[in-house]
């Protein structure tokens, strides 16, 4: 046999292998699915469902618990005398064809006996779950009958014994529980008949009827408590309270009191019916508004009665402040009058004071009202009270204006000396600088210095004018005191600068005489005596001079001043 030959046997013999082992898992699995299907079987030959239907018949069912027996066993019969035979053979065919290895034949018995098995095995637990449900339904009846009657024999003697409690809810109460004493018979009869899925049912109401009561009760009897004795207390004492106001002079425009008792004295009223009624929703939300609106109405007496007692403990304490304050307006105002005709009042002072004189007057009125109001019965304390608390802050703030600028115009008086003593100063310094240029003797005065001087002396004449005058203003001239001693540090520095450049120019022009044979010294001697003797122009001739000097001897212009400026330190 060639390899070929021999590679082609293999290869078949494998695939035969293959094939063998294939069929012999397919035969072992579909063996396991009978086996399963089996089991099905016999678990609901387990569930006993033909001796459940022996003992149901026995018990005399009637109405739904009748129709639900006889629809389950129904389903079961068709199960049992049709389903499961039908099963049985294909799993007897299925067995057969897979001993003989016709697997594909036997799958197909199988899957059909896997879909009728499904729906009747799922058929089977809900047949037993509900043979169980009626079985026990008798029992579980019974035993949840004798708890809600005796829940409702401990109700109905609660209400019996706390009935004036509930007020007109009473009869309605009495209704609901004549219609479950009614529930009560025919869940009883129901049971007796056979009916016990129908009786379940009606012991489920029974129950949830109860629940409702036990949990309504209790808010019955306290919205009655509330309806019939608290609101009406409230009322009672609102009334009460608001006449003995009004016979002590209390005056309320807020709102109509008797008015609003009266419309919520009805608000109780149709609480009333639907405790009546009990609609427990609707009462709750009534009593949630009336409570509120009882409450704003001690709120607003309550206002009233704290506010009296600040009216009348401050009553003469803010007469007091006010004839204080009429007085200390009316003194500023004359104050300030009087300083206008001397000098010029630039921030509306005298204005502003009267102004606020006319508001101390127009407190005062309203003050004056108040009282006389309360004096007649007819003053609202709470609005006294607040209008008098704004009216002393008010005070107090005109009070601290007013101080303040009553020391702002003190101030005029000091400032127009200061400024005359300034104007003063001024003139001797400028006479001062102007007299130290003229010991020098100098050729003359540079123009910029003569434009400078002119300028203060200038400035200093026009203030010393308006301090002469017979109204002044105080701020303006202050302002133009300001850039006088600028100007006036300016001309010192102007005369100081002409000074050291008249005498370093003399102090160069002798150093560079030690090189009167140089030409460019020369030629600079001459320039620089133009410009100081002729322009006086002593800064250039001093630039002039010591650049030469500096070109002919480095660094001895530099000595020059140096030494300069340290003897000046010395005197």
């Amino acid at each position: 046999m060639s390899p070929t030959q021999s590679i082609i046997v293999v290869i078949a013999v494998l695939l035969i292998l293959i094939v063998v082992a294939l069929m012999l898992y397919i035969n072992r699995r579909q063996l396991r699915e009978i086996l399963e299907l089996d089991d099905l079987i016999t678990k609901i030959e387990k569930m006993h469902l033909q001796q459940d239907i022996d003992r149901l018949n026995k018990m005399d069912l009637a109405g739904e618990s009748l129709t639900t027996l006889t629809t389950w066993r129904k389903s079961y019969q068709e199960a049992t005398s049709k389903k499961i035979p039908q099963v049985q053979k294909l799993l007897e065919q299925a067995a057969d064809e897979n001993v003989h290895y016709r697997l594909l034949k036997s799958h197909q018995n199988i899957k059909q006996a896997q879909a009728i098995m499904k729906q009747t095995f799922d058929d089977a637990k809900n047949t037993k779950d509900v043979f169980t449900e009626l079985l026990e339904s008798n029992r579980e009846n019974q035993v949840q009958y004798e708890a809600l009657i005796k829940i409702y024999h401990q109700l109905r003697k609660n209400v019996l014994a706390d009935s004036f409690d509930y007020g007109t809810a009473l009869d309605q109460i009495e209704n609901n529980l004549s219609s479950l004493e009614n529930d009560f018979t025919e869940a009883k009869n129901l049971s007796s008949q056979g009916d016990q899925v129908e009786a379940k049912r009606i012991l489920s109401k029974i129950k949830a009827t109860l629940t409702t009561l036990q949990e309504e009760l209790p808010e019955l009897k306290e919205s009655r408590h509330e309806l019939d004795s608290v609101f009406q207390d409230q009322l009672r004492e609102l009334s009460d309270s608001y006449k003995k106001m009004m016979a002590n002079k209390y005056y309320i425009t807020e709102i109509d009191i008797l008015d609003k008792i009266k419309e919520i004295r009805d608000q109780v009223t149709e609480a009333g019916q639907f405790l009546t009624e009990l609609k427990l929703l609707e009462l709750s939300k009534y009593i949630k508004e009336i409570k509120q609106e009882i409450a704003s109405l001690y709120d607003v007496l309550a206002k009233e009665y704290k506010a009296r007692p600040f009216v009348e403990e401050n009553q003469d304490k803010i007469q007091r402040l006010l004839s204080r304050e009429q007085v200390e307006s009316k003194n500023l105002v004359a104050k300030l009058r009087h300083i206008d005709e001397s000098y010029e009042l630039t921030h509306g002072e005298l204005a502003k004071s009267r102004q606020l004189e006319q508001e101390v007057n127009d407190m005062n009125r309203q003050y004056t009202v108040d009282t006389q109001n309360v004096a007649d019965g007819k003053g609202v304390y709470s609005e006294i009270k607040d209008s008098w608390l704004a009216m002393l802050e008010r005070l107090r703030e005109i009070g601290e204006q007013q101080k303040q600028m009553s020391e702002d115009v003190d101030g005029l008086y000091d400032s127009e000396n200061v400024a005359n003593d300034s104007i003063n100063r001024f003139k001797q310094e400028v006479s001062l600088v102007y007299r130290r240029l003229e010991r020098k003797k100098l050729p003359g005065n540079p123009d910029t210095f003569v434009q400078m001087y002119t300028l203060v002396i200038n400035e200093i004449g026009h203030v010393a004018k308006e301090l002469s005058e017979v109204r002044i203003n105080m701020e303006k001239i202050s302002n133009e005191l300001i850039q006088i001693s600028d100007d006036v540090e300016r001309l010192k520095r102007e005369a100081d600068d002409i000074i050291n450049s008249a005498d370093l120019v003399e102090l160069t022009l002798q150093y560079s005489n030690k090189y009167s044979d140089n030409d460019a010294i020369k030629r600079a001697q001459k320039k620089t005596m133009q410009l100081y003797s002729q322009d006086f122009n002593y800064k250039e001739a001093l630039d002039t001079i010591a650049t030469a000097i500096e070109k002919a001897e480095p660094g001895s212009y530099q000595r020059l001043e140096n030494l300069y400026y340290s003897d000046k330190k010395v005197e």
